[in-house]
């Protein structure tokens, strides 16, 4: 008997690592995404709140950065009460299509909670930190017109009712995540929904006054570049840290996602020195961002050659975009949101899906899937995520409109939002 109860023993040594693994909390992982969400929130704050703050007017600057700071406020109280558990708990019969109640007001979630090797505190705060910066970079496309009663009504729906779905679709087990959709980091579910979001938004406010016949040029790019500094370094958090593990997929996705950011910078850069015959740091900011924005679905499984090209079309394909939006089709997409995260965001899903492929040095399609099939599920996830975004947020919108007006008199947009919103004054010269 004793032979027997020592042979049993040993046979757990023999078993493999990864039975246990998920039930095993992991220090070194969790110590990667405590740093990986302190990354993303500074993203948001300060990091979109002031390159967005020096793209707009000295007169609506303190409103930009306002509507950063409630959105990362109001998003943190409803992920609490029902956000969290509508995005990653089991939805029951309705699973498919958005988690259940179970864990509202995070009941759930105790000390020892764990969720795979990391505290379940630790993974529902950093996806806390994409549900925030979400719904704040479409603020980029209504800027220097939009009430802020309508933004905080329009934001505070349009969470619950677009964001927390796709993110439930993508990242919670919903039917997207079934079909196997890739997105690494969020580009359905953060750079597609606010992008079109933002454009959706755009027209259906108008053009600011002046628009097309009036420069209305950044009033700080020393605030803007300071900015996205701070977006590329917590974007390292953004996409590495979607790894949820600090591992080689980690480390990966961190190079890739440099790469990219350093590409599209160049890439525009490039393109406007040749086509108005001085680079801008407004172009080479732009052309990060946009990189940034296309590597994150395919961050974690594409391979550094992908990335160059991937950050190379995203710096010519969202500066033709750009100018084409504003120039061409006359929308006022203030911060272009929808050519630079909308764009990038549907191009970096569609890479993924091509790029993960082993002989393109990616990590490998999921077994029983071929390029063309892997690439048919990118493109349902592109088009759901786009028209679910479109519908949804015209009708949030028409709603909203009906309860408070949801842009300021033409009066009121002369004078600033700063003034008239907040009788605060961004600068006191």
């Amino acid at each position: 008997m004793t032979l027997l109860r020592m042979l049993s023993f040993l046979s757990l040594f023999l078993l493999p690592f990864s039975t246990f693994a998920a039930d095993v909390l992991d220090t070194g992982d969790t110590a990667w995404i405590l740093t990986s969400t302190a990354l993303v929130l500074f993203m948001t704050l300060p990091g979109l709140a002031l390159f967005y703050g020096g793209l707009v007017r000295a007169k609506n600057v303190l409103s930009v950065l306002m509507q950063c700071f409630a959105i990362t406020c109001v998003v943190t109280i409803i992920w609490v009460i029902g956000g969290y558990s509508l995005a990653f708990s089991d939805g029951g019969a309705f699973n498919d299509w958005i988690g259940g109640t179970s864990n509202f007001f995070l009941a759930n979630m105790g000390r020892d909670s764990l969720s795979g090797s990391i505290p379940e505190s630790t993974f529902s705060m950093f996806q806390m930190t994409f549900a925030i910066i979400t719904p704040a970079l479409i603020v980029g496309g209504f800027a220097e017109r939009m009430r802020f009663s309508a933004m905080l009504m329009f934001s505070i729906v349009w969470f619950i009712l677009v964001y927390l779905p796709i993110c439930h679709w993508v990242w919670g087990g919903g039917w997207l995540a079934q079909m196997g959709l890739l997105d690494f980091a969020g580009g359905t579910v953060v750079h597609i929904t606010a992008g079109v979001a933002a454009i959706v938004t755009a027209m259906m406010l108008g053009n600011r006054k002046g628009f097309s016949t009036t420069q209305m040029m950044p009033h700080n790019l020393t605030m803007t570049v300071t900015g996205a500094g701070m977006l590329w370094v917590g974007w390292f958090g953004f996409n590495a840290g979607s790894a949820v593990a600090a591992n080689g997929d980690a480390g990966m996705a961190m190079l890739v996602t440099h790469i990219s950011a350093a590409t599209g910078a160049l890439t525009w850069m490039a393109i406007e020195w040749i086509k108005f015959g001085k680079p801008s740091a407004l172009g080479i900011v732009t052309g990060m961002v946009a990189g940034l924005g296309t590597i994150t679905p395919a961050s974690g499984f594409v391979g550094p050659m992908a990335a160059l090209l991937i950050g190379f079309t995203a710096g010519g394909v969202c500066f033709v975009a750009t100018t084409t939006i504003k120039q061409k089709l006359r929308i006022d997409d203030s911060l272009d949101v929808f050519p630079v995260h909308g764009v990038g965001g549907i191009m970096g899903t569609l890479f993924a899906g091509f790029f993960v492929a082993a002989q393109f040095g990616g990590a490998g399609l999921a077994e029983g899937m071929t390029i063309g099939s892997q690439m048919g599920v990118q493109i349902i996830g592109v088009l759901a995520t786009a028209i679910w975004t479109a519908v949804l947020t015209f009708a949030i919108l028409k709603v909203v409109g009906l309860v408070v007006s949801l842009r300021v008199t033409v009066e009121e947009e002369t004078e600033g939002l700063d003034l008239v919103l907040h009788e605060e004054q961004g600068y006191n010269l």
